[in-house]
């Protein structure tokens, strides 16, 4: 099933959090609704009762960045 991952960096140096944009995880199942290999005939209640409708819950996904955030530009705090 489809999901989203939310990425968020920490930076080691300063310890701020710079989250970035959500990025779409496809599982290119056919019973799939948000997956690119959903046929597009399958609309409508045949779908709801054969297809998954709802995305996996968000995976968080958070690396450890050694030295400084772009903010900071490795000044020394």
């Amino acid at each position: 099933m489809c999901y989203l991952r939310q990425i968020c960096y920490v930076y080691a140096g300063c310890g701020h959090v710079y989250p970035k944009p959500d990025q779409e995880v496809q599982c290119d199942s056919p019973r799939c609704k948000f997956s690119p290999m959903h046929p597009k005939s399958c609309t409508g209640a045949g779908c709801k009762q054969t297809c998954k409708q709802f995305r996996q819950h968000p995976q968080q996904y958070s690396p450890q960045i050694a030295g400084y955030c772009p903010g900071c530009g490795g000044q020394s705090h």
